[in-house]
């Protein structure tokens, strides 16, 4: 009998091992404690040539530009190719997926988002920018690690996705906000050929949500971030966009893991802003 106890808890120790929650915003200690963890995936979101000057070690590449949008509107690229660099870096459903960037970590946020609208729920963007972090504390490196192929299966959940259909039939009846800079917001600039914003809008650029030092960035704790978003009211479900939805992805992690039932527009900006038949607010044109 006592055999077999130990057995249990054995099994159960190893299946706790090996299905390690990781938080949305995932601190440096708590990577270093989970190196060893054989389900770890790390993604490199950078682009290919920076990655091969150096990167943490073992950690994959899957360059945010070129393989997380499609198109000129910056889309989700198709099922297909998503489930191809997944399951070519070694990610199913078993996995532990950390992605990290170059300090402005929507592009982290990016690959977290895809993540969750495919299923996998359990992955986080590191807290710190590559390189952040006292020399030697970890382990870097030049080479590709040898990926062992995996077979990723999505499981598509559509409620994380907003059409541009529903931000409209949704217009005052949901809280939306804009994460794109305050001078697009505030019609200045824009990345297309109408400036504004989408009306009902708020503004919160992801740049609230972390700081910066001469040694790079690092996402604000939990208490700050809570007070960035103090006055959004949970009652109502949240839209967000901004131009290519990957600063709308960096709210939103956040924003969920606060308690928010959050939506990421996908289209955002770029779709909308170059939409005339759709609604928009122009504060620049109305002060001239």
């Amino acid at each position: 009998m006592k055999n077999i106890n130990i057995i249990i808890l054995s099994l159960f120790l190893w299946v706790g091992a090996a299905l390690a929650n990781v938080p949305s915003i995932v601190p440096l200690d708590w990577l270093k404690s989970h190196l060893g963890d054989k389900n770890l995936v790390i993604v490199d979101v950078r682009d290919r040539d920076i990655y091969l000057k150096g990167h943490i070690k073992g950690a994959v590449n899957i360059p945010a530009n070129a393989q997380l949008f499609r198109g000129k509107k910056l889309m989700m690229p198709k099922l297909s190719h998503l489930q191809k660099i997944f399951s070519d870096a070694g990610i199913d459903q078993n996995s532990e997926v950390v992605s990290y960037d170059g300090g402005l970590f929507y592009f982290s946020a990016r690959l977290h988002w895809l993540l969750e609208v495919l299923g996998h729920k359990n992955v986080g963007i590191l807290a710190v920018s590559y390189g952040n972090w006292k020399k030697g504390e970890i382990a870097v490196d030049l080479t590709e690690p040898k990926v062992k192929k995996a077979n990723f299966i999505p499981q598509v959940d559509s409620a994380k996705i907003a059409t541009k259909l529903d931000v409209l039939v949704s217009l005052g009846k949901v809280t939306l906000i804009d994460g794109r800079r305050a001078s697009d917001y505030e019609g200045k600039t824009s990345s297309v050929h109408r400036f504004g914003h989408i009306p009902t809008a708020i503004n919160f650029p992801s740049t609230l949500t972390y700081t910066k030092s001469v040694l790079g960035s690092k996402m604000k704790d939990w208490s700050k971030l809570k007070d960035v978003f103090k006055n959004i009211k949970k009652n109502k479900k949240v839209i967000l966009y901004c131009d290519d939805s990957a600063e709308a992805a960096m709210d939103g992690l956040i924003l969920d893991k606060l308690g928010y039932h959050t939506v990421v527009y996908e289209g955002s900006w770029l779709e909308w802003g170059d939409d005339d038949a759709l609604p928009i607010v122009n504060p620049a044109k109305k002060k001239k």
